[in-house]
């Protein structure tokens, strides 16, 4: 009796498509028509003899076993990655494709001081970046769609391998005419709920923002949400009123040309740390090691 095995392709097509929730946004994710990545999927459910996918003219919707099967093809798809990943590390150390992302907290900061000098060292690595919040960046790091990941603790990462890069401490930002006349440092206690401007839900700094003023009321009433910290800074700039900003923000220059100020925030959980995290047991542990020891040297 012959047995008729699922392909990699067509795993891949049904994990886009979990992704994208959309079969033409999927089939662009996966560089293929919209009928290949659909013919793709309908023949893994006729291979299998069941209904991985609801569709609908607006809607596509995974069944209760679509999802179990999407959850085993991402296993399947991480091992078959990890088999190139095995040639690549018994080459040479730090060198091949390495996809990773970085949270929007640390991207505009870091990278343009590290990358020319990677560039330099590094001539055989090929550093594909993606940009994600770190709620997204955990998801692509255990789903296989990147290696690595460069993010700010705390935040829940599941079971990964971490490498400290670097302690990043927080600090309050509010314009310079403050009527208050802030001190040399900022207690929490000093935050007025009515001006504070945080980032959006899904960033992890507003989460470690929060937990250094440890003010529940906070959460509820900050003035304004923005979508990234320059625009925060811009609105202190205006004087809307004030926010708080990671200490590699502000060496990177985020308050040159403005009106902002800034002071160290003090708080027992004023200081994020700068970690790179990966699956356990990834047979480019040490690339990972070695990319973490280059980051530290920036």
């Amino acid at each position: 009796m012959s047995i008729y095995l699922p392909t990699i392709k067509q795993l891949q097509y049904l994990a886009a498509l979990h992704e994208h929730k959309h079969f033409g946004r999927a089939a662009k994710a996966s560089f293929v028509s919209q009928s290949t990545l659909s013919s793709g999927i309908r023949e893994l459910e006729s291979l299998l003899g069941v209904t991985l996918v609801e569709r609908s003219r607006r809607v596509v919707r995974f069944t209760a076993l679509g999802n179990q099967v999407v959850a085993k093809a991402h296993r399947i798809l991480r091992e078959t990655e990890e088999l190139s990943e095995i040639v690549q590390a018994a080459g040479k150390p730090l060198a091949g494709q390495l996809r990773m992302s970085v949270i929007p907290t640390i991207a505009p900061f870091l990278l343009p001081r590290i990358l020319p000098r990677l560039r330099r060292e590094r001539p055989d690595l090929r550093l594909k970046l993606r940009e994600e919040t770190s709620k997204d960046a955990v998801e692509s790091l255990h789903h296989g769609r990147v290696d690595c990941v460069l993010l700010a603790l705390p935040y829940e990462t599941g079971e990964v391998a971490k490498a400290h890069i670097a302690d990043d401490r927080l600090f309050a930002a509010f314009p310079k005419d403050d009527p208050r006349d802030l001190p040399s440092k900022v207690l929490p206690s000093m935050i007025d709920e009515g001006r504070l401007l945080m980032l959006e839900d899904g960033h992890c700094l507003k989460e470690h923002a929060l937990a250094a003023c440890n003010r529940p009321e906070l959460r509820e009433s900050a003035a304004m949400i923005g979508t990234s910290l320059h625009t925060l800074v811009q609105l202190v700039d205006n004087g809307l009123g004030m926010t708080i900003v990671p200490e590699m923000a502000i060496e990177a220059g985020i308050l040159d040309n403005t009106d902002v100020e800034a002071r160290p925030l003090e708080a027992d959980q004023a200081t994020r740390e700068i970690v790179l995290a990966w699956r356990k047991n990834s047979p480019r542990e040490a690339d990972f090691e070695l990319l973490a020891e280059e980051l530290r040297a920036g």
